[in-house]
């Protein structure tokens, strides 16, 4: 990439040769400052309209200032090559002393390396790319947000889920593979695979688009990150759900990117959508924001009457934090010499390019200008900014709704938390708000499926004498052999619990009646000749069986057990008639038969009997005789 842009710098210095080499020199009370948009695009035009309102509020805000900024705006076109000769033509002939974008992270890089040659400094709040970032490209400040600020976002909401196998979807261009090595960094952190990357090009056609789906349909991972442009995302999900890649067990999740801007998003696409997830930096709500949304609404309709009503994005808003910074740092460098530019003494390279006077004292400047902005935080001392909270969002109908935020302080969460004492979260699904999936399932997806076109797992079983551990049968519709049982339990729940799809199917063998052909024996060595690839079922585990398969450890057992006599130091014990009863027992029998001798005492004694008071040994023999055995009406 840096040879391909040395090769552009230079080809475009000879194309600017012939250009006038007297610059335009700027009023006393003027600061040039250079913006280069998209202006085809939506977005451009949303850009240009935050960033005019931007210096019109400062300077409304801050009349006395001097020198004012003033903006010299040019279209990219979308091309690389145009945003660096938009950008040599505003160096050159307008001695710009910032230049404000391009939106492009590959558009960036061209126009950061004419920046880093007249230390010119290059602020782009939409270009994202991790690559951009390095200390070969000094003079280049993000407003806005690295893509790899959101990969441990991604990491921690895939960790709640459970998911093991991602496969990401990105777009064939700076911005789409700058993030993947990041991302790859942290799903390895929390064991997750990447099975497959699936790259698609820009200029891709839908029947590309959808050949690349029912590739991607072909494989067991269901868990896929989308990472590209809005308007190539909007293709990709509407061909998913004609091809049936938005039905229930499927999860779709969106990078700040495309979740950012997802309120301008069409409303048929939205519908195409429905059930993704998505990451997007949180802005916090204020009145100053609320009145100039309503401000930029009316304004770009007015800017734009043709194009359809577009919802503010973060974009903007950073967008416009840039333009106070910027002209803030101005007013602080205090700015009073008329001469810009150094030019070189002797012209290289055929061309009269030099070096900003300003640059590095205007860079240092706008680094430590700290602020609180539309867009909340706004300090670029990183010469970034720096990822603070994300919220998670779910899309539902033709909206979205919050299931929850992220912060590297407490990670995933169902509400934010400012500035309160709190444990970390434990990092689970059941952190966050309900989710909406795709099919309008409630139901979390678990990340895989059987592979349409992969090789089942034959799973013999055999018919058992005890019906409790299997039976099986044929089914009278489809003609499979179907099973049931314990044995078939342990097996399903094992077959559930592992983090990848594992298809399978019954094949049943033999009778236990079929001694010849329907044994265990022969049953067990099926799988020796690989007539099966397992064999499940209540199967003793012998040592002639071992020799030629292997067993699970047993989930149920019967143990070992011997006969032997028992031993006693008791048995001749004279008292050892005793033993039946407990000593409770015996107690209570006694505390009984006493009990009997007073009630029958007493009804002979209340009945006159005068033979109560004969021989006492003799009495006592009746009573406990009749206690025992006999009926206490008479006596």
């Amino acid at each position: 990439m840096e040879r391909a842009s040395q090769i552009t710098f230079f080809l475009l210095l000879i194309i600017h040769s012939g250009i006038a080499q007297n610059a335009t020199t700027s009023g006393a009370d003027e600061f040039p400052v250079g913006v280069i948009l998209n202006l085809e695009s939506l977005r451009g035009k949303m850009a240009r309209t935050s960033i005019l309102m931007a210096l019109e509020d400062f300077y409304t805000a801050h009349r006395n200032y001097s020198p004012k900024v003033v903006l010299h705006i040019r279209d990219s076109k979308s091309n690389s090559i145009e945003a660096a000769s938009a950008a040599l033509d505003l160096l050159e002939n307008y001695s710009v002393q910032v230049i404000i974008g391009p939106q492009t992270s590959s558009q960036a890089a061209f126009v950061s390396d004419l920046g880093n040659k007249s230390q010119v400094p290059v602020i782009s709040f939409t270009a994202t790319s991790p690559s951009l970032y390095s200390g070969s490209l000094p003079y280049f400040v993000r407003a806005t947000l690295s893509d790899s600020t959101q990969v441990n976002s991604i990491a921690s909401l895939i960790k709640a889920y459970g998911w093991r196998q991602v496969v990401p979807i990105y777009e064939e261009t700076d911005y789409g593979r700058g993030v993947i090595p990041h991302l790859i960094d942290a799903l390895q952190e929390i064991d997750v695979r990447v099975p497959y990357r699936s790259v698609i090009p820009l200029s891709a056609t839908t029947e590309q688009i959808t050949k690349e789906l029912y590739k991607l349909l072909t494989m067991q991972t269901r868990v896929f990150l989308v990472h590209m442009s809005p308007d190539l995302a909007s293709i990709l999900f509407t061909m998913a759900k004609e091809v049936g890649m938005m039905k229930k067990g499927f999860v779709w999740i969106m990078t700040d990117g495309l979740t950012n801007v997802i309120d301008s998003t069409n409303p048929s696409v939205m519908e195409a959508m429905n059930g993704v997830l998505g990451v997007k930096f949180y802005t916090p709500k204020s009145e100053e924001l609320d009145n100039f949304t309503i401000r930029w609404n009316r304004r770009l309709q007015i800017d734009n009457p043709n194009d359809p009503p577009l919802k503010l994005s973060i974009f903007e808003l950073w967008g416009y934090d840039t333009i106070w910074a910027v002209a803030q740092a101005v007013e602080n460098l205090g700015i009073k010499n008329k001469t810009s530019f150094q030019k070189p003494a002797v012209a290289r390279n055929m061309t009269s390019l030099g070096t900003s006077v300003y640059g590095p004292d205007l860079l240092k400047t706008i680094l430590q200008y700290k602020f609180r902005g539309l867009s909340g935080h706004f300090d670029l001392s990183g010469r970034q900014l720096q990822a603070s909270t994300f919220q998670i969002i779910n899309v539902v109908d033709k909206g979205w709704k919050e299931i929850g935020f992220w912060t590297a302080e407490n990670g995933i969460s169902r509400r934010l938390y400012h500035g309160e004492s709190m444990t970390r979260h434990s990092g689970l699904a059941s952190d966050l708000n309900p989710v909406i999936w795709p099919g309008k399932s409630t139901e979390v997806p678990r990340g895989w499926e059987a592979a349409v076109n992969r090789k089942k797992l034959r799973v013999g079983v055999h018919v058992s004498v005890y019906p409790q551990f299997m039976t099986s049968g044929k089914d009278p519709i489809t003609g499979a052999t179907k099973a049931e049982g314990l044995s078939i339990d342990v097996f399903e729940e094992a077959v559930k619990r592992l983090p990848y799809a594992l298809p399978y199917e019954y094949v049943a063998f033999g009778t236990t009646n079929d001694t010849s052909t329907g044994g265990y024996d022969d049953f067990v060595y099926q799988v020796y000749l690989k007539k099966y690839d397992i064999a499940i079922g209540d199967i003793t585990i012998s040592e002639n069986r071992m020799s030629y398969v292997d067993f699970t450890l047993p989930y149920t057992e019967s143990g070992v057990a011997m006969v032997v006599p028992a031993k006693s130091s008791r048995t001749n014990n004279t008292w050892i008639f005793v033993e039946p009863l407990s000593r409770d027992l015996w107690l209570g029998s006694i505390i009984l038969l006493f009990y009997t001798w007073v009630v029958l005492w007493l009804l002979e004694f209340l009945g006159n009997n005068t033979n109560i008071l004969g021989e006492v040994p003799r009495k006592l023999g009746i009573m406990t005789f009749f206690s025992l055995f006999g009926d206490t009406g008479t006596m």
